[in-house]
């Protein structure tokens, strides 16, 4: 639902991030939340060709579209050009927000919350910022200067920036969709055809898969599916590989692409993950208390990020963790199969419970009210 502007005499919210679902769902989590209370106009800006545009027009959230660059870890001559998009981006940017007249932006990161952001801070709306990782990205070192309060997952992440602006930061926690919590284990069963008394094993590689994950798992199916049914998130760009074609009528062995929609019921009916460690996906299966095995990207070209989130969450017996390159194939059966052990799940979902994750977008919301109660407004700014 694209739109430029919106007349009304209520307060405004305007809600940035962008790039994966990691910088959407927690974003919209906390965008439901003021929406279900009808206390204020809301929007989301983004980019244009992004996975937030497409979510937006699903959830009827008015949609500010703007171009979008970003910059890699790499060598590339892609970040020269994307100087242009960035720079482009922050002229709609200044554009969209004039037009919507936002009282305050909530950004929950990813490149394309980066334009703006800094729109934000030359027109003097408010940025509050969000970062779910353990430790700061890009798009939130850069906001950090100009935003009103950083929000953070964990105590331990405090450490993590700059002393001069601790005092902006407040920990939260990372914010969930509801609808997570509305899953049925049963609907998921039935869905994929599934039968009860054999535990179901779920493997996760991100929105786009992992080929790294999916070779393991691959490698392992014929002892898998003898303790586990196998429910496997290839990645949409994974559905033709020849390994997924040869196992693909394993008795067993249940494989798609992405799970969208149907993702609530999935994740209700699943015994054990096997998961990266994307901050997004990881908050969400600690909400609802799933044994997981933790199997986070590293390497070159990556910030490190999903294996300090992986460490962690096993320093505190939240997850079991491997970071092997490669990972042996006996190692990672051993692991799924002591997750399966009902003492150790259970000591697991026991640590989890104690995040008290489904609380976090109640916590942002009330530092959303908090910031806009020192706002002087009277109808309009």
């Amino acid at each position: 639902m694209e739109t430029q502007e919106i007349e009304s005499d209520r307060l405004r919210i305007l809600f940035t991030g962008g790039g994966t679902g990691g910088h959407v769902y927690p974003g919209l989590a906390v965008l439901s939340h003021l929406r279900s209370r009808g206390a204020c106009e809301v929007a989301w800006i983004g980019s244009t060709k992004g996975v937030e545009r497409s979510l937006m027009e699903e959830e009827g959230v008015p949609f500010l579209g703007i171009p979008a660059g970003k910059f890699r870890r790499e060598f590339s001559l892609k970040n020269f050009t994307d100087l242009f998009r960035v720079a482009g981006g922050i002229v709609t940017s200044l554009y969209r927000l004039h037009r919507f007249k936002p009282h305050l932006l909530f950004s929950k990161g990813g490149f394309v919350s980066v334009p703006p952001v800094l729109a934000a801070f030359v027109l003097r709306i408010p940025v509050i910022s969000h970062e779910s990782d353990m430790d700061p990205g890009l798009a939130t070192r850069i906001a950090l200067p100009v935003a009103r309060k950083l929000l953070v997952p964990f105590p331990e992440s405090v450490e993590k920036y700059p002393i001069r602006y601790r005092s902006k930061l407040a920990v939260t926690g990372n914010p969930v969709r509801e609808e997570i919590f509305q899953g049925n284990s049963e609907a998921g069963r039935q869905l994929l055809g599934l039968r009860k008394g054999k535990p179901i094993l779920l493997v996760l590689g991100g929105s786009q898969g992992a080929m790294e994950i999916n070779r393991l798992v691959w490698s392992s199916l014929e002892k898998l599916v003898k303790n586990f049914q196998v429910v496997h998130q290839v990645g949409p760009l994974h559905t033709e590989a020849a390994e997924l074609k040869e196992f693909s009528h394993l008795d067993g062995y249940v494989a798609k692409g992405y799970f969208k929609g149907e993702l609530p019921h999935v994740l209700a009916m699943a015994d054990v993950v096997v998961s990266r460690a994307g901050a997004g996906t990881l908050w969400e299966l600690a909400a609802l208390c799933k044994p997981m095995l933790l199997i986070p990207l590293r390497g070159t070209g990556t910030r490190g990020d999903q294996v300090r989130n992986a460490r962690l969450f096993e320093l505190h017996g939240w997850a079991k963790a491997l970071y092997d390159e490669p990972i042996p194939k006996e190692r990672f059966l051993s692991e799924v199969r002591s997750l399966a052990d009902r003492n150790t799940s259970e000591e697991l979902r026991a640590s989890l419970k104690s995040l008290d994750v489904r609380g976090a977008a109640e916590r942002i919301v009330q530092l959303i009210q908090e910031e806009l109660g020192k706002i002087p407004w009277n109808g309009t700014r």
